[in-house]
């Protein structure tokens, strides 16, 4: 899989993706990465990609030229999938990474200032994509976060298929509360089914752990989850037991 990205700020990239589990993907070459700077692309001696809004109002607007022209070096026979990262854009989720990951190229388009000619979005974006419901300097750090997240969905990125599956929002629930060494901290043990060395137990208290975690601090995924009825009984004897202690 390869991941092109069309920036001002190419530096900020490597150290960042090029260290850890996504640097080690690269290095596997399980995905590839390309940061293509924009500013290659301007005209003139100040090499110049904003320019004033029409209409007036603050700010500058990244030319749309400029970001044709990268985008058209990194096309090759068959046209990308290409990301414009915008607070406008469906918020990124577990899922939106899977489906990213299935592709064979994805081209993410990183906006400055007060964004890009709207005209560009029509003319090449495929999606608009947001990491939330706020406002950062550029689209930089979100891309990084999308290359991140999808690259962990392909095979051989991580160490093995179960580290992925058990990981929060992959199935739809929150993770499991995790332990290591030593057995005791600051008064706290952990949990005795972890110690037993009992698989099936161990194996049912991290799903009911892992149900209880989503109730409490994400409602909105419990609602979507598959769940059994007994399952569901058990998070009700929860929910009414916090409420008991609680008055």
């Amino acid at each position: 899989m390869k991941f092109s990205v069309l920036t001002l700020f190419p530096e900020m990239f490597e150290s960042v993706l090029g260290e850890s589990i996504i640097g080690r993907a690269l290095k596997k070459g399980i995905i590839e990465t390309e940061y293509v700077n924009i500013r290659d692309f301007s005209e003139g001696n100040y090499r110049r990609v904003d320019d004033y809004p029409y209409g007036a109002g603050g700010g500058m607007v990244m030319q749309p030229m400029p970001i044709y022209k990268a985008y058209k070096s990194v096309c090759k026979e068959e046209k990308p999938y290409v990301i414009y990262m915008s607070p406008q854009g469906n918020v990124f989720n577990q899922e939106k990474a899977r489906q990213l990951a299935s592709m064979e190229h994805v081209v993410i388009l990183c906006g400055h200032y007060e964004g890009v000619d709207e005209r560009i979005i029509e003319e090449i974006v495929d999606e608009e994509i947001s990491v939330g419901d706020y406002v950062l300097t550029g689209g930089e750090l979100p891309a990084m976060i999308v290359i991140d997240a999808t690259s962990r969905m392909k095979e051989g990125v991580l160490d093995s298929n179960e580290t992925m599956e058990v990981e929060s929002h992959y199935n739809g629930l929150l993770e499991y509360p995790q332990y290591t060494r030593p057995v005791e901290f600051m008064g706290r043990r952990v949990p005795e089914v972890l110690l037993s060395g009992h698989h099936a137990k161990i194996e049912a208290w991290r799903r009911e752990q892992s149900l209880i975690r989503t109730k409490l601090k994400r409602p909105d995924l419990i609602k979507k989850a598959d769940i059994t009825d007994k399952e569901k009984e058990m998070l009700k004897k929860v929910r009414r037991k916090r409420k008991k202690c609680s008055e």
